[in-house]
């Protein structure tokens, strides 16, 4: 028995042992934690982290918890193992769990249609709509592009982005690729609602917080709100790691809304570990788990790839988690990212370790660094790699190609050119189908667009050449968009291209629609 120390000065009775372990040197049975703090520090500082927490468990204790770093940039509050984060599609467990407490009562089956449970629901293609399962809900095999415009900054309802699933159009053909689809998660946490008669977020305080002694976790920002020991969200913006909002996703909840911390989310991590069962209380059958974990289909996608770290020979999805092998061992992930938050959970089942990575930077890669790294020491790997220096180069080239896209874009910019219109003959109403309404209006001289579902999507439109116009969007996390404008037969604006999401095109109202349109 040893004691590691843990945040705020507790400390928990750690044994490493394995079969045979007492007969091995003393110094392979060394704390293999020792020194982590500097490691962390380091990759924070790589990463231009702000904070960090972390926990470790093994067996079904957590023996190692603690937070680096600072909840808000330019204050002193510290991040500790109770700080609240966004944990992000870390979330999409949890809905995968709620789905298979519901096929352990009988209530709902992995390969029963989804109409089955949700009559209204429907897709673009009436034989993907009777065809489609409760799985391929859990599993990214819809062939739908991601459609994340109907939800993300908007004030749609979860029954309003669902009805407009029927509108977009698929991207392949259902099971042929691996295409990542908050939607369908959505989709999977109404069909909790509507076969239990509880909200999903009922359902999952209910049925896992709850039983879990997760009493500080929920899904939604507003319950964070008064509360004293929260993370702020940040974002590297033009190089400056700054404050930015929280986001409220409600509508969008099973797919990624929980927030909670890392002493909490060990909870959650030891369910699993332990087949379904938490502290003697079965909570999911080993039935569930071992479904949810297995895998349901492989990913080829390169950044799922690049993920999945050095030693991955394979990267596959189960329900809500994704499943590949490390140092030939089963490894059990899923990453988060949502506005100014990034979060890893992760286990081992065979070697019984679990590691949980929040942080409030968006979108870093530090949370996979930090956790194989871990990984690596508590395997006993000699030495343990600097995972991070890795990720960093595997990272780099797709910042380079952004730079270089943005390079091309800029160099292809034609000097000297002026709008074809006067601003006024721009503004107006404009429609599509799939995401309703957009307004451009002239406010101080120059243009602003609005898409109407999102009262974030607002961006003021500068000049770029022709009758293109860059909207630097007045919320920092949506960045600079492009959009461009279309003059019909008539000479007037007849369509304009608003990238909310890849090329969007949008029909100005009263305008004619031309011929295969």
């Amino acid at each position: 028995m040893r004691l590691i120390p843990i945040a705020g000065g507790v400390a928990l009775a750690l044994w490493f042992g394995t079969p045979g372990a007492a007969q091995r040197p003393a110094a392979a049975r060394r704390d293999p934690l020792a020194g982590i703090d500097a490691y962390i520090t380091q990759a924070m500082k790589i990463w231009k982290v702000p904070g960090l927490a972390i926990s470790v468990v093994k067996g079904d204790s957590m023996i190692f918890a603690a937070g680096y770093g600072v909840r808000r940039i330019g204050e002193a509050a510290r991040v500790d193992a109770r700080t609240m984060f966004a944990i992000g599609s870390a979330s999409k467990a949890f809905t995968g769990a709620t789905v298979g407490m519901l096929v352990d009562e009988g209530k709902v089956g992995w390969d029963e249609p989804v109409a089955t449970y949700l009559g209204s629901f429907e897709m673009y293609d009436p034989w993907a709509t009777r065809e489609i399962r409760v799985r391929d809900l859990l599993t990214h095999q819809s062939g739908l592009s991601r459609g994340d415009a109907l939800w993300f900054g908007t004030t749609r309802s979860r029954e309003e982005i669902l009805r407009a699933v029927r509108m977009l159009k698929p991207s392949w053909s259902m099971r042929s690729k691996f295409g990542y689809q908050n939607l369908m998660f959505l989709a999977a946490g109404e069909v909790v609602h509507a076969v239990s008669g509880k909200s999903w977020d009922d359902f999952v305080a209910e049925r896992i917080f709850r039983p879990l002694q997760m009493s500080e976790s929920n899904s939604t920002v507003r319950a964070l709100e008064g509360k004293p020991n929260v993370a702020t969200p940040h974002a590297e913006i033009e190089d400056t790691v700054r404050v930015v909002a929280w986001r409220n996703i409600d509508n969008v909840a099973a797919a990624g809304s929980i927030n909670s911390n890392v002493t909490e989310m060990a909870n959650w991590v030891r369910l699993w570990l332990n087949g379904g069962a938490f502290r003697g209380v079965r909570i999911l059958s080993e039935a569930v788990v071992k479904e949810a974990t297995s895998p349901q289909f492989v990913i080829r996608d390169p950044f799922w790839q690049l993920v999945a770290g050095p030693d991955a020979n394979f990267v596959t999805y189960g329900f809500g988690w994704a499943v590949q092998d490390f140092h030939g061992r089963k490894f059990v992930h899923h990453g988060g990212n949502i506005d100014g938050m990034s979060a890893m959970v992760g286990f081992m089942p065979q070697d019984k370790l679990g590691v949980v990575v929040l942080t409030n930077l968006n979108g870093t890669m530090s949370t996979m660094a930090v956790m194989q790294h871990v990984l690596d020491r508590m395997l006993g790997v000699t030495p343990p790699r600097d995972l991070s220096a890795w990720f960093r180069e595997q990272v780099a080239p797709f910042e380079r190609q952004e730079v270089e896209q943005r390079r091309k874009r800029t160099e292809a910019r034609v000097a000297g050119t002026e709008p074809s219109l006067p601003l006024d003959q721009y503004a107006g109403k404009y429609t599509n189908d799939l995401y309703g309404g957009a307004t451009v209006t002239v406010e101080s001289g120059h243009l602003v667009v609005k898409y109407d579902a999102s009262p974030a999507a607002v961006g003021d439109l500068h000049h770029w050449h022709f009758d293109v116009f860059e909207a630097r969007m007045r919320d920092p996390m949506m960045g600079k968009i492009p959009v461009a404008f279309e003059l019909g037969s008539n000479g007037k604006v007849a369509r304009m291209t608003f990238e909310l999401e890849g090329p969007v095109e949008w029909r100005r109202e009263g305008a004619p629609v031309a011929a295969g349109r």
